[in-house]
């Protein structure tokens, strides 16, 4: 038995990629605000620190970035299913590439965290200089992904 994917989810499918990675973008841009947010407990006096503390940055900080990896990660492994099930093929280029290479990098910071729960300082630089790089290769790659949605809907 031969069994095909419908033509009309084939088509549509193709743009759950590119929208979920525009919502973790947007997670992105909060995860850097709520991580500047915790530096700013830390170094707040008392009464700042007491007010900063209420607002639970460092709980929504853990959370956005653990949805993020997991969707990340997802998100990667369904692009790259959606369009071999388009094509036949994975079109390895600079968007491809760089995509793998930053769902290493969001693993990579993630397993950060316990050594910086105990205070490793270098952990934590690690944490942010990842998380920045990541966050820049992340808004090249919405323009590199638009210019291949572009190219998707041309053919439609």
């Amino acid at each position: 038995m031969n069994w095909e994917i419908p033509q009309g989810i084939k088509t549509w499918s193709q743009f759950g990629h590119p929208i979920l990675m525009w919502v973790l973008l947007g997670m992105a841009v909060y995860a850097l605000y709520s991580g500047i947010q915790i530096k700013r407990t830390r170094k707040a006096t008392p009464e700042e620190r007491k007010e900063l503390i209420q607002k639970k940055f460092n709980v929504k900080h853990h959370q956005v970035g653990s949805i993020l990896l997991a969707m990340m990660v997802l998100g990667t492994i369904g692009g790259m299913a959606v369009t071999y099930i388009n094509n036949g093929k994975l079109f390895v280029g600079p968007h491809l590439l760089v995509g793998l290479g930053m769902t290493g990098m969001i693993a990579v910071s993630a397993s950060l965290v316990p050594f910086m729960q105990k205070g490793n300082e270098l952990a934590r630089y690690s944490h942010i200089a990842l998380n920045l790089s990541l966050l820049g290769l992340f808004s090249w790659q919405a323009v590199s992904g638009m210019q291949i949605v572009q190219k998707i809907v041309s053919k439609l």
